[in-house]
């Protein structure tokens, strides 16, 4: 527990770094906390501080920077939020129709509102099929043609534990056209599970292995990500004098697949997170911070966006755009069409 002189200064220094990136001494803590207190008062608060793991002295300065522990003291505890002007800087809407236009509007409105990276991940496509096709490719390979109601198509080449011949593919194909064709590929799980005991033992191998290599709505093979603004990161002082930070940065906006992984998180709980790097195995670039939430449409989750920049950044601002876009990004979403 910190007392409220120990507080205030905390709260100055990783105000004071946000603003300049500069590690923050014991005279200018004395000047912008507006405590008064001397110099070896506020040397011994900053002692105990960094004791606690909460600042850190770096080897080319005698003053102090925030670790992701204090940062995480500082998100959590003291943060100020300035609804009224961010909300007067926000547009009132996206002002498109095309949900995928109003996506890329989203990321694009994330960025340039935070000048860092925006990100959103978007609403998973149908996992409903309307027609299913098994082809033998050879021993124990089997394609799996996948036809949603509206045409578009999806190929899997799917693994069994015995050999299974053409014919006995065709006669899974047309049981499950004929039995689940307008389901989700969830439910013709739940469906087999009950009704597996029923089939020959080929079929019903063969189609728990198509079906376990099938989209669901908790994976993310069906899901895209889009990221706007990845060079807001080079103008960012603590990236441009390191560039295996930048590099590791980059790595992980080409690799979207972590990013969705990341973000899925999130998808898991109401309202904006914030996930700093080097805190956890959660965000793998110790030099960046996440800020997130999910979106709806008519009242359910269906993905997730979110802000992705230096963990010397403004969290108070980053949490309120990213509130007020995922809210916008809610309603347009969810207009009657």
């Amino acid at each position: 527990m910190l007392d409220d002189r120990a507080k205030l200064l905390l709260t100055t220094l990783i105000e004071r770094y946000i603003e300049d990136g500069q590690p923050v001494g014991s005279r200018t803590l004395a000047k912008s906390s507006g405590l008064d207190l001397s110099a070896a008062t506020i040397r011994n608060i900053m002692a105990d501080l960094e004791d606690l793991g909460l600042i850190a002295s770096p080897h080319t300065s005698a003053g102090r920077i925030p670790t992701p522990r204090g940062y995480r003291l500082f998100v959590d505890s003291m943060m100020t939020v300035q609804r009224e002007q961010l909300h007067m800087q926000a547009p009132s809407s996206l002002g498109v129709d095309q949900p995928q236009r109003v996506i890329a509007s989203a990321a694009q409105m994330l960025s340039s509102m935070s000048q860092f990276v925006g990100v959103v991940v978007a609403p998973q496509k149908s996992s409903v099929f309307h027609h299913i096709e098994f082809l033998r490719l050879s021993e124990k390979r089997v394609l799996v043609i996948l036809v949603s109601p509206d045409g578009n198509v999806q190929n899997k080449v799917v693994l069994t534990q015995a050999d299974i011949t053409q014919d006995q593919l065709s006669e899974a194909s047309n049981f499950l056209n004929a039995h689940y064709s307008g389901l989700s590929v969830d439910q013709v799980r739940e469906r087999l599970r009950s009704e597996i005991n029923s089939l020959r033992g080929e079929i019903s191998d063969l189609m728990e292995v198509a079906m376990a290599e099938s989209p669901s709505a908790d994976g993310v093979a069906d899901k895209d990500v889009v990221i706007s603004g990845e060079r807001n990161l080079l103008a960012v002082s603590d990236f441009s004098k390191d560039m295996d930070s930048i590099r590791r940065a980059f790595d992980l906006f080409e690799q979207k697949n972590q990013i969705l992984q990341l973000l899925d998180v999130t998808g898991q709980a109401e309202g904006v997170k914030i996930y700093i790097g080097g805190e956890s195995h959660i965000v793998p670039v110790s030099e960046l911070s996440i800020v997130s939430a999910p979106y709806e449409i008519n009242g359910q989750v269906v993905g997730t966006l979110g802000v992705i920049g230096p963990t010397r950044m403004a969290y108070d601002r980053m949490v309120q755009i990213v509130d007020i876009t995922s809210r916008l990004l809610t309603n347009a979403l969810s207009r009657p069409k």
